[in-house]
């Protein structure tokens, strides 16, 4: 069989990297990460980061790549992770990517283009985003272009900033970049999403918020805040540690931080589902076991 790339997607918390380990290990392939948040060192328990152990000596690539000081961004990324699944398959090596971020999952498999910025318009909004807020600018996003607004939450106003800015000067809207059908880089990749009904998730993301907390986010949000977490735009916005940093801050409770995580990431679930079921190139898997999922996998990819 000659090298795959086979996309594994979905929302947090439906075992999305435990499924990629397994399917790896049986078509002999290596794992390229599409968490935007994976990429920082460090950042591990709150982004779920699979431990060494847990990665069952599979080869995984574009993770720990960034101090949490550094801000990254797709067009970095598109060129990083393209470069990588080439570099393997070149050698002949099957690839699975995994990942929730879908603009990342995008960017690798499409033709995106990333308008350069301009100093003058993005001073200029951020001077508006200071002056109205995030709740004024998000609406603004959302009246120009609501798929957008969708896929970047209010909180994130340095994305937001940016869509706007893209807008401006492009006169289009910021998704208008995204896929057509048939447009892929990667015309034999293979998509597949896990899904679950939202009864049985949002129970598994607070199950997983608060195990989180038993494994030590707030002592790890602590060590890169000393390593300078707060330095950087992105990585400090992170789920759970943007609420961790409130906490330090005197903004919320323990208790309010560690609810307003599980809050925030049920609606970011929510959020990446709407992202991803646009996309039709994406087989869906019902929930299951792992081993189940894998089955569903192997016996789609041998078929076809």
């Amino acid at each position: 069989m000659s090298a795959q790339l086979i996309i594994i997607a979905g929302a947090t918390a439906t075992g999305k990297s435990d499924l990629a380990v397994e399917l790896a290990k049986e078509i002999n392939a290596e794992i390229v990460n599409a968490d935007s948040m994976q990429l920082y060192q460090g950042m591990d328990i709150g982004t779920a980061k699979l431990t060494v152990a847990e990665r069952q000596g599979v080869p995984h690539h574009l993770l720990d790549l960034v101090c949490v000081k550094d801000d990254v961004n797709v067009a970095w990324y598109q060129e990083l992770a393209r470069a990588k699944i080439d570099e393997l398959r070149g050698a002949g090596k099957s690839v699975v990517v995994v990942g929730g971020t879908g603009l990342y999952i995008k960017a690798i498999l499409d033709d995106l283009n990333f308008p350069d910025t301009d100093p003058d318009i993005r001073q200029k909004i951020t001077d508006e985003a200071e002056a109205l807020g995030n709740e004024a600018m998000h609406a603004r996003l959302a009246s120009l272009d609501p798929a957008a607004a969708l896929a970047i939450p209010k909180e994130n106003v340095r994305r937001v900033i940016r869509a706007l800015e893209v807008i401006e000067i492009t006169g289009a809207p910021y998704t208008a970049s995204l896929p057509r059908e048939g447009s892929s880089r990667y015309p034999d990749a293979r998509q597949f999403g896990l899904v679950l009904d939202r009864e049985k998730l949002d129970p598994r993301i607070d199950a997983r918020v608060e195990k989180m907390w038993e494994r030590g986010l707030v002592e790890e949000t602590a060590r890169l805040i000393k390593e300078g977490l707060l330095e950087g735009q992105t990585a400090q916005r992170a789920l759970g540690y943007a609420q961790i940093i409130k906490m330090a801050m005197g903004q919320m409770s323990e208790a309010e931080a560690k609810e307003e995580t599980k809050r925030a990431t049920r609606q970011y679930a929510r959020r990446q589902e709407t992202w991803f079921s646009k996309d039709l190139r994406i087989t869906w898997i019902a929930p299951a076991s792992t081993s189940v999922h894998l089955e569903k996998v192997l016996a789609s990819i041998i078929t076809t």
